[in-house]
């Protein structure tokens, strides 16, 4: 009789955005990536669908999408950044699930999840049908298909949550065994009182609810998955398959599923190439004669429920106390300070049930003169949610509009509707879950309390700050000096805050260091510049005009002037103020450009104080990435001027140093410093040549071999990642011109010289899926059909790709647009 094996990884990570710019902001704690979603996504989530399967010799053999195996669910707001950052990825994965349809009789393996992963039990009954109702409605936009199960945030489940779930369709969801309570077969009367050890695991389990409706639950294996995610099974793929294939076996025939579930994140980023390990594991699972993968929805529609189940109330997968995690101090962390306490969760959720119940109350009345059922309103802004174009608002509104609504009007709803999505953001799971308020997720939570609290003084009357403060003062941070959660909030939180005046203070400050066109949109904002004016005398730039900045998410709009003057460096003024009338702007205007033109720059800093305000903006009003991107234009002439400095100190010592070394004495640390600086930068200039100047690049590198220079290859990493994204570049383009396997070739031989290890997932990918797409040419006879195979083999040899390696899976349309390249 054969066994069934399931794995499911539940791929997610809380949402990151800047609550205002909608857009998730560059984090050093990530380095080298620009984020921690860019970091994660590179350690697993692409890293599993194009996982790589060694030979003996640690040789890729073969590629393999893990997800078309898997039972998985992803995050929608992980979806969400994945579709805007990484569509390529975002789009494997939805192809994965229509893989799975063909291979499990028609049942998708991926399943949905719970909007923006609050605790279920913790939610009022109106959010828990909404997180359902959302979930679903992206679930449904990205798959084209209605969703079988639906995936619990944590696991975490009472009664109310099961018939949220049954009342939207939803046919499963998938538990930890110790969330069982007692057991027994259909249509008997006695129950079997059970626990994580007695439970049978390898069925779905029949729970009836109160209403009459029920769902079925599976019930994973605890200790097998403990072991994949916290004792080291996934070090060893065939090891993690053998484990699985041996529970299988051991099965009873009436329950023959063997299933796990863990934090997909264990697949690559929680355990460095546990993607690889998958992959492995996945391989002899297929290849076992006694065990056939499978995923929920396929085993559930073959194997109905014959037993029942009674569920433990309030419990969840992380939380040895239920869900007490996410509300009070239960003795769960994350393996901190043994000294420290998570006395904060309390308040913390009591200050934000107290907001979101504040702002309710107050909603209601205002959006009942707007909208025919502001609840049913808020359960459908999902659609705007995921497509902000204008027409999908115009969709929504009439449909949910009690009448006619002007400009204002529409506005507000969408501030109401905005104000109830992050009503929902700020209960994300992740704000309780580690030690200290202090940390980012804390403060990712407090910061979308934040943007409720400024949309509802704008819709719904007085401010509701100070006694959010008062509230959250009870709550204090561990670390010495950080003080109370209102203080975290003061200091940490408010200073993220963004208005319309701010978005046009960092308009005006990037566009005077920008060149070309000034943006017109900057995140979600559309920035149009009615005037705009540069004048220039000496070191000095005074750029000043009238714009309208306007929200494409609440669709709040100003219109302002405004003035920068920059003295050189870093050293700038910037003002904005609400529009002027016509005549005082004029006036303005003649009397700022006579004091410019006279050189009385302390003149011009007075004329802005009189007519635009006093308060003035400088880089630091920059939001964090364009302040970077400004900070280094104004680096540029110093590091110049250094840079000049150094290899003139290099050039006329480059002698002595070689007769030191050469002496074996030690080189001067400032020479030495000189000389490396001056090498380095040489690699660096040879790596961003278009192509690299691979004959330039070894010969720095033999110069700094020969003086025993360590070099800085953390410097040099950014320049030979950006040669290799611009090889692959060019390679995409013409794909079947062998000097672009060349010159890939030739930036990575140059890394190797320097000691550079850039990363080459995407190289071997596109090296693999060239061998697919122009497998035909491996045959033919020509001059440049012969020195492309030569080309494409030594690049595959230094990519550590088997010559006859398994391509990888490809989407029609990745297939597509290489074949259709000119050759």
């Amino acid at each position: 009789m054969s066994r069934y094996v399931c794995i499911h990884g539940h791929f997610y990570q809380p949402p990151r955005e800047n609550p205002w710019l909608e857009a998730v902001e560059i984090e050093d704690s990530a380095e080298p990536f620009h984020d921690w979603n860019e970091r994660i996504h590179s350690e697993c989530y692409r890293a599993n669908a194009s996982a790589r399967l060694l030979d003996g010799e640690g040789k890729i053999r073969a590629i393999q999408d893990n997800y078309r195996r898997l039972s998985f669910n992803l995050g929608p707001t992980l979806l969400s950044w994945m579709q805007r950052a990484r569509p390529e990825d975002h789009d494997r994965i939805i192809a994965a699930d229509a893989a799975s349809r063909a291979r499990f009789g028609g049942h998708g393996s991926a399943m949905a999840q719970a909007y923006n992963h609050l605790i279920m039990p913790l939610a009022n009954r109106r959010d828990r049908l909404t997180q359902v109702r959302w979930g679903l409605a992206d679930f449904r936009r990205r798959f084209g298909r209605e969703a079988e199960g639906m995936w619990l945030p944590e696991t975490a489940a009472d009664t109310p949550s099961l018939e949220a779930l049954a009342a939207e369709g939803l046919k499963f969801t998938v538990l930890a065994p110790h969330q069982a309570a007692r057991i027994r077969p259909v249509g008997k009367s006695e129950w079997l009182e059970v626990s994580a050890d007695t439970l049978p695991i390898g069925r779905p389990y029949l729970c009836k609810l109160p209403s009459g409706a029920s769902i079925a639950l599976f019930f994973y294996d605890g200790p097998t998955s403990r072991a994949v995610a916290f004792e080291g099974l996934l070090d060893d793929g065939r090891k993690f398959a053998t484990r699985l294939i041996e529970v299988a076996r051991h099965l009873p025939a009436d329950a023959p599923l063997e299933h796990i579930a863990t934090d997909g994140e264990s697949y690559g980023h929680h355990h460095r190439f546990g993607d690889m390990a998958l992959a492995s594991a996945l391989e002899h699972l297929e290849a076992a004669p006694d065990v056939e993968l499978t995923n929920y929805a396929a085993f559930l529609a073959a194997n109905p429920p014959t037993w029942e189940v009674e569920l433990r109330e309030e419990t969840s997968w992380s939380c040895a106390h239920g869900i007490e995690r996410w509300r009070a101090d239960c003795g769960c962390h994350t393996g901190g300070d043994p000294s420290w306490n998570q006395a904060w969760r309390a308040p913390l959720r009591t200050s934000l049930d107290w907001l979101r119940d504040e702002v309710a109350r107050r909603f209601e009345p205002v959006a009942v003169r707007l909208l025919k059922d502001p609840w049913a309103a808020r359960d459908g802004w999902i659609d705007v949610v995921l497509d902000r174009r204008p027409e999908t608002f115009r969709a929504f509104l009439e449909e949910h509009a009690s009448t006619r609504l002007g400009p204002q009007q529409a506005s507000d709803v969408a501030c109401l509707m905005e104000l109830q999505r992050h009503a929902m953001l700020m209960f994300t799971s992740c704000g309780w879950f580690f030690d200290d308020p202090s940390g980012i997720e804390t403060r990712q939570v407090l910061r979308y309390a934040s943007r409720v609290l400024q949309m509802a003084e704008e819709v719904l009357g007085p401010t509701l700050e100070p006694a959010f403060l008062s509230r959250l003062q009870e709550g204090r941070s561990n670390r010495p000096g950080v003080g109370s959660m209102a203080s975290i909030y003061q200091h940490r939180v408010l200073p993220s805050r963004v208005r319309l005046a701010d978005v046009a203070a960092h308009w005006s400050v990037s566009t005077l260091f920008a060149t070309g066109e000034p943006p017109a949109q900057v995140y979600g904002y559309a920035v149009e510049a009615e005037a705009a004016h540069r004048r220039t005398l000496g070191e000095a730039t005074l750029f000043y005009g009238r714009l309208k900045v306007r929200s494409t998410v609440t669709l709040r709009e100003r219109q302002v002037d405004f003035g920068v003057i920059h003295f050189g460096d870093h050293n700038l003024s910037a003002s904005v103020h609400d529009r002027l009338d016509d005549g005082a702007w004029r006036a303005f205007e003649v009397a700022l450009v006579e004091a410019f033109e006279q050189g009385d720059l302390p003149g011009v800093v007075r004329l802005f104080d009189a007519h635009l305000g006093g308060t003035h903006h400088s880089l630091g009003s920059l939001f964090r990435d364009e302040r970077r991107r400004v900070l280094g234009r104004v680096l540029e002439n110093p590091l110049r001027e250094a840079s000049m400095a150094l290899r003139q100190l290099y050039r006329s010592h480059a002698g002595l140093l070689r007769y030191l070394h050469g002496l074996e004495v030690p080189l001067p640390v400032p020479l030495q410093a000189a000389a490396r600086w001056v090498l380095e930068a040489d690699l660096a200039h040879a790596l961003s040549h278009s192509p690299p100047d691979t004959a330039a690049g070894e010969e720095a590198a033999k110069a700094a071999a020969a003086l025993d220079l360590g070099l800085d290859t953390d410097r040099l990493a950014p320049e030979a990642r950006l040669a290799v994204d611009a090889a692959l570049t060019d390679l995409r383009a013409r794909p079947g011109d062998p000097e672009h396997l060349l010159a890939l070739d030739g930036v990575l031989a140059l890394c190797e010289t320097v000691g550079l290890a850039p990363e080459v997932f995407e190289a071997q990918n596109l090296v693999c899926a060239l061998a697919e797409a122009f497998g035909s040419r491996m045959l033919d006879e020509d001059e440049v059909a012969r020195r492309w195979r030569e080309a494409h083999a030594a690049l595959a040899e230094r990519l550590g790709i088997m010559p006859s390696l398994d391509p990888p899976p490809t989407t029609e349309g990745e297939l597509a647009r290489i074949e259709s390249e000119p050759s």
